[in-house]
């Protein structure tokens, strides 16, 4: 398949031109491949970290799909692990390809989307704005706090520390992915009591207790890796592309 075709599906389907994003993300394509590219494999992975590189190249890919890009210190030099990155690329013919906001918020491949649904949730609206465009999901459940802890710790695979500024037992769940305990006074404001997130700043323990809100934070990389995986089935069931996901935990 060629490289154009599948850059336009991917542009179009993830609306990338369409969801606004932070200044570092540089959604879509980042690294070409030479003219007339062939795409016959397809990786994915969370970061577009130099191992996550080596591995793509070793598997064989032909485009490799990044959560997170190449661009996120604002930097436009191309010195030190930036260019043995870019050398790796270009040296093993894969282009490069990236999806941060869009993919958390696609309601089918997105990572809060296909983590909530991993976690046994329904649905029922969005929440978490960024520039107009929402990123999340919330859902009732009825569930003690704690109980709901354990699974998201037994989906996400590691440990999730629970801030229990909230009720007992959790009625009204939202989950966005990644960073979002900077949403826990969105949270109260939209009537959520638990935040399911991947991890929040210092100050966020006492802004979940004073608000009233439980925050679950189960992991930055825990709960990104759901959107790639998605995406990558759904490019396979789509168009036939074997993939591969290149596994490089940041344990945060």
């Amino acid at each position: 398949m060629k490289l154009e075709s599948i850059l336009q599906y991917l542009d179009d389907y993830l609306r990338i031109a369409e969801v606004p994003d932070y200044p570092g993300a540089h959604n879509g394509l980042q690294v070409d491949g030479a003219p007339g590219h062939e795409v016959e494999r397809v990786a994915v992975a969370v970061d577009a970290s130099e191992r996550v590189i080596q591995g793509a190249v070793a598997d064989g890919a032909d485009l490799l799909i990044a959560h997170h890009g190449l661009f996120w210190d604002g930097s436009p030099t191309v010195v030190g692990p930036r260019y043995r990155k870019l050398r790796a690329l270009l040296e093993g013919g894969v282009a490069l390809y990236s999806a941060h906001l869009p993919l958390d918020a696609h309601p089918e491949v997105g990572n809060c989307a296909v983590l909530a649904r991993a976690l046994g949730l329904e649905p029922e609206g969005r929440f978490g704005d960024y520039k107009g465009a929402e990123l999340g999901w919330w859902a009732t459940v009825d569930e003690n706090r704690e109980a709901l802890r354990d699974r998201v710790a037994e989906v996400v695979g590691g440990p999730v520390r629970l801030i229990a500024g909230g009720p007992e037992r959790a009625f009204r769940v939202a989950v966005v992915t990644g960073g979002a305990g900077s949403m826990i006074r969105d949270a109260a404001a939209a009537g959520i009591d638990t935040l399911i997130t991947g991890e929040g700043a210092h100050h966020t323990y006492y802004e979940a207790m004073e608000r009233g809100v439980n925050a679950l934070y189960a992991g930055h990389y825990a709960t990104e890796v759901w959107g790639v995986r998605a995406l990558a089935q759904h490019l396979q069931e789509r168009f036939g592309l074997p993939w591969t996901f290149v596994d490089d935990p940041s344990g945060l």
